[in-house]
């Protein structure tokens, strides 16, 4: 559960007076509230959708309490709810059989207004922290997956490069030598740029990054990163247009304003064929600039852009020569662009080419 999106709570109980009472005030708190009358009910509404936490009441006709949590506890979509029983029954076997079941706590009837609303607050801090917490370890498995997976292949480029040199450097004329090592000065980059995009990300993830925003120029910046991206260009023969106003000034943290830049770019000219033509371009708007990159390559389908910026899918693509593409720029650009306030989007087509934009606020005033 996202730490902005406001906790739903279900509310059982056969008292239409308890469910109009206790509603008003769990909605007071900022709450969304729903309202079954029976177990059955409850039941039906939980299939349809899953609450954050459930107050229900144990003695219900025809289906009670204990019976809706084990229900819910056996079925592993519910089983992680956090069930508050509602008792007025006070008997500790009662409590201790509600436990056992599974309930996280209870709230005895009639009762106390400040109590029910601490014990709620408590029980939705801890299910929200779960949710992280698992939601960090994901991440967690994931980098170290790619970490496993994305620095096999340049590693083992590098080994098997050197080992061809030392065994039959002899034997190679002026320009085998030359070609072996562009090959390993290709091979060292694209291990760089993955170690490079794996720190960034996990500095991002851990708080190890501060955002320094400053007046920038956005043409000085687009320039720069082109003119770094020219010999790659030039190699399959791209053509890089740029149509960005001397005049547009934005308001951006320099390091990852590059950073994004310069990832759009070198998948741009991965992904484009010989030939092709890589357009950068910016739309202003009332509080901030739109900028694009705009390639004419491979394209993607929908399946393959719904995963791009994701942590937990692969998206496994290659470059239009078979190029190296690491699973991580995309999302450090995504994040960077989120912690400068911004959106980043992608339009793209099957072998008509792809647009990846993102906004940028404005100069401060």
């Amino acid at each position: 559960m996202s730490e902005n999106k406001k906790a739903t709570i279900l509310i059982v109980d056969d008292s239409p007076q308890n469910l109009q009472l206790m509603g008003s005030i769990v909605y007071d708190k900022g709450y969304n509230v729903c309202f079954s009358t029976s177990g059955a009910n409850a039941l039906e509404s939980i299939s349809q959708q899953l609450p954050d936490l459930i107050l229900l009441d144990i003695q219900m006709p025809e289906m009670d309490g204990f019976e809706v949590c084990e229900i819910l506890k056996s079925n592993p979509i519910t089983k992680d709810i956090p069930i508050i029983f509602l008792t007025a029954v006070t008997d500790s076997e009662n409590i201790v059989h509600g436990f056992e079941m599974g309930a996280v706590d209870y709230i005895t009837k009639p009762f106390n207004k400040g109590e029910l609303i601490a014990r709620l607050a408590t029980h939705v801090e801890l299910k929200l922290s779960r949710e992280k917490l698992t939601e960090l370890n994901d991440s967690k498995d994931k980098f170290f997956s790619i970490i496993a997976h994305d620095l096999r292949n340049p590693t083992f480029a590098l080994k098997l490069l050197i080992h061809q040199m030392a065994k039959n450097y002899s034997s190679f004329s002026q320009k085998e030598i030359m070609n072996y090592l562009y090959s390993l000065e290709d091979a060292t980059e694209n291990l760089h740029v993955l170690l490079e995009d794996l720190l960034l990300w996990s500095k991002s993830q851990w708080g190890g990054l501060v955002i320094h925003p400053e007046r920038i120029n956005l043409k000085s910046i687009v320039d720069d990163k082109i003119s770094q991206c020219l010999p790659a260009a030039n190699n399959k023969k791209i053509e890089i247009k740029a149509s960005i106003r001397s005049d547009i000034y934005i308001n951006a943290d320099e390091m990852m304003l590059k950073t994004v830049l310069l990832n759009l770019l070198s998948n741009a000219i991965k992904f484009t064929d010989n030939l092709g033509v890589i357009e950068v371009f910016a739309e202003t708007a009332e509080e901030y600039i739109l900028v694009s990159v705009k390639d004419s390559g491979m394209g993607m389908n929908d399946s393959e852009m719904n995963k791009l910026f994701s942590i937990h899918h692969s998206v496994n693509l290659a470059g239009s020569n078979n190029e190296e593409v690491n699973g991580l720029g995309l999302i450090v650009c995504k994040e960077f662009t989120e912690l400068n306030g911004g959106v980043m989007t992608v339009k793209s087509e099957k072998d008509k080419g792809s647009t990846f934009s993102f906004t940028i606020k404005k100069e401060l005033e």
